[in-house]
């Protein structure tokens, strides 16, 4: 019984506040000064290291990459690595001078600017070590460390100020997976992590739709279900931010994506490339994923 009351008020939820953006962020959308062409969009693969690697094996793992990955055209593929905090200027210095323009990323971010918050990495100090992207709002974060939807909106506001792409995670746990809520769930954290953005500013971030259930699980979801919620998430956008937002937005799939994997989830159309966890610590692996056969 609890769960059907829990469905019903997600749902409810849900509803309230798309209709109170549409009232706002459409019309934003309708004036917005996007171009109605839209270049295609650049597939991205990128890789989170997590907490895994030590400076001399994030080195080494780093040059691997790069050079396994030195055919991959970046006009045709985008990559990027997030190695953890400590070693990102050792691996930026690495990937810079990669031949396929191997992107830096971090794997968090705080939303304050500078102070006394202890352990706390800011978005000016992750852009002056080079980082181009940050992953925002994993599904670990959130439940490992109790990040809300409301500082997860902060970051993303913080990040873009910084001049860095956020990686925006959204995704569904198990059980709200068996209980069909994967889409509204979805939608519903976007609600509240895209709150108060322009049209503009949400047209330049990348959404990572990861269900929880397939992050390390080595379980993955199938391209059926994945296009279904990427379908789901740019039909969102569209309602919510117009038609140039939603083609202009990529959203990546993450979950257990590996080499025997990616081939058929980048078929999809609304898959526009794979946020990759334990196979990015294998150079081989990870190379297979970014020249993947779409």
């Amino acid at each position: 019984m609890m769960k059907i009351i829990c469905i019903l008020l997600v749902v409810a939820f849900l509803a309230i506040t798309n209709a109170f953006q549409s009232t706002s962020s459409v019309n934003r959308g309708r004036h917005s000064s996007i171009s109605m062409i839209h270049p295609k969009r650049l597939p991205f693969i990128a890789g989170n290291w997590k907490m895994n690697t030590d400076l001399k094996s994030a080195i080494a793992l780093a040059t691997e990459v790069s050079e396994l990955t030195k055919t991959c055209d970046p006009k045709k593929v985008e990559i990027a690595v997030c190695p953890p905090f400590p070693f990102l200027g050792q691996v930026g210095d690495i990937v810079s001078n990669s031949p396929s323009q191997i992107k830096l990323g971090a794997q968090n971010c705080f939303y304050e600017l500078k102070g006394a918050y202890t352990g706390a990495v800011s978005a000016p100090m992750l852009k002056s070590v080079g980082c181009q992207y940050s992953l925002i709002g994993h599904s670990e974060r959130r439940k490992i460390f109790s990040e809300t939807d409301g500082a997860i909106n902060h970051v993303v506001e913080r990040v873009q100020e910084a001049g860095i792409i956020p990686i925006l995670c959204i995704g569904e746990t198990k059980e709200e997976y068996e209980l069909g809520l994967n889409e509204e769930i979805c939608t519903l954290q976007l609600c509240k992590d895209l709150k108060g953005l322009t049209p503009e500013q949400v047209s330049k971030i990348v959404i990572a739709y990861e269900p929880v259930w397939a992050i390390g699980t080595g379980l993955s979801a199938t391209p059926e279900i994945a296009q279904s919620v990427h379908f789901a998430i740019r039909k969102w956008l569209r309602r919510i931010y117009g038609d140039d937002v939603a083609e202009m937005v990529r959203i990546q799939y993450g979950g257990s994506v590996t080499p025997e994997t990616v081939d058929e989830l980048m078929r999809c159309p609304d898959i526009d490339g794979a946020l990759v966890g334990g196979a990015s610590l294998v150079a081989k692996s990870f190379a297979r994923i970014a020249m993947f056969n779409r």
